[in-house]
């Protein structure tokens, strides 16, 4: 079902209030207000200074709204060239010390890497199933204490496996949201 373009605003920090665009798109649901609040409530101490990944960026919501309570840098990763086209021009209008790539997330994680990240959002379309294939290309791409954040249907049970550490998870009706901290690897040779 097609919906009317929309807003969503960015609900703290140095750009508090601003509006980004949401287009009407497939499988596009930005995470809601309350949503974003408690995970960036959870994330404050993390935040500062962090390099954050954005794998399905959409309307830019969450890169945005770290970079606004002090994340460094963000790289934002949209393949809908519509949407790409809004999340450069929200950069632009901001300011913001982010990189938009127009491509797939997943051929993203298979290109030399940009770097590692402190955080990672990954929420995709739900009927995609990317859950896994991301969960899979990510490790060279992050940071020794990285988190990651996990949107996927309330019931489907999207876990990141091995290697990760469950830190804080809320739900809605329809939405499950789980932010897990990646362990170290404590294997001996």
């Amino acid at each position: 079902m097609k919906r009317a373009p929309g807003q969503v605003r960015i609900i703290g920090g140095k750009w508090r209030n601003t509006r980004l665009p949401v287009a009407d798109a497939d499988g596009l649901r930005p995470t809601s207000d309350r949503a974003r609040e408690t995970l960036f409530n959870w994330l404050q101490p993390a935040l500062p200074g962090a390099r954050v990944l954005d794998l399905f960026a959409g309307s830019g919501a969450l890169g945005l709204e770290a970079l606004s309570r002090g994340a460094a840098e963000a790289l934002l990763v949209e393949r809908d060239p519509r949407l790409a086209q809004a999340l450069e021009a929200s950069v632009q209008r901001l300011g913001a010390p982010a990189r938009v790539v127009r491509a797939d997330a997943p051929a993203v994680l298979r290109a030399p890497l940009h770097g590692r990240f402190d955080l990672v959002f990954l929420d995709p379309p739900f009927g995609a199933a990317l859950w896994q294939p991301v969960f899979a290309a990510l490790p060279p791409w992050l940071a020794e204490a990285a988190w990651l954040y996990v949107e996927s249907p309330a019931e489907a049970g999207i876990e990141p496996g091995p290697g990760w550490s469950p830190h804080r998870e809320g739900r809605s009706r329809e939405v499950r949201h789980a932010l897990y901290r990646r362990t170290a690897d404590r294997t001996v040779v």
